[in-house]
């Protein structure tokens, strides 16, 4: 039987970005408007790099699809995403970048939180690319490769 998340129940996320540009700060932005700070942020290097944060779920389990909460859920609850900030807004003051990546949280499903609360081990993930048509960092919104997945750790 599907377990049933409380008010409080904590989700862990991992977004991977493929080869980003070298050398650019990148974090997951917690608070909103000017009231924010960037998290786990990481200088890419030569390869992919991974971002982790966690999202609460708001409330009981509703008819219909999760509505997530907390300091890195933005946007109105039918459309949450979590921002990426880059270079200059991601605290990377003498980079010649300042932008960010909207990842909406779009089909995460229920059965995958189930599968994440049921076994502590796993994690939601989502593939984004790191480099846009200018071969600076991407940015604007970006939909995971293949959409949200559950992985082990």
């Amino acid at each position: 039987m599907p377990k049933e998340p409380k008010s409080q129940s904590v989700v862990p996320l991992r977004i991977i970005l493929v080869s980003p540009p070298p050398g650019v700060d990148f974090g997951i932005q917690e608070g909103k408007g000017n009231d924010y700070t960037t998290i786990s942020v990481q200088r890419s290097k030569v390869g992919n790099l991974a971002l982790e944060c966690t999202i609460n779920l708001k409330g009981d389990r509703p008819d219909g699809p999760p509505i997530f909460a907390g300091a890195v859920a933005q946007g109105p609850p039918s459309g949450r995403f979590i921002y990426i900030d880059i270079g200059k807004s991601a605290g990377q003051f003498d980079s010649c970048w300042q932008r960010r990546i909207k990842i909406p949280l779009e089909g995460i499903t229920w059965e995958m939180i189930d599968s994440v609360l049921e076994k502590p081990n796993r994690t939601i993930e989502a593939t984004i690319p790191g480099t846009g048509k200018d071969g600076g960092p991407i940015c604007a919104t970006v939909r995971p490769i293949d959409g949200w997945k559950v992985v082990k750790g």
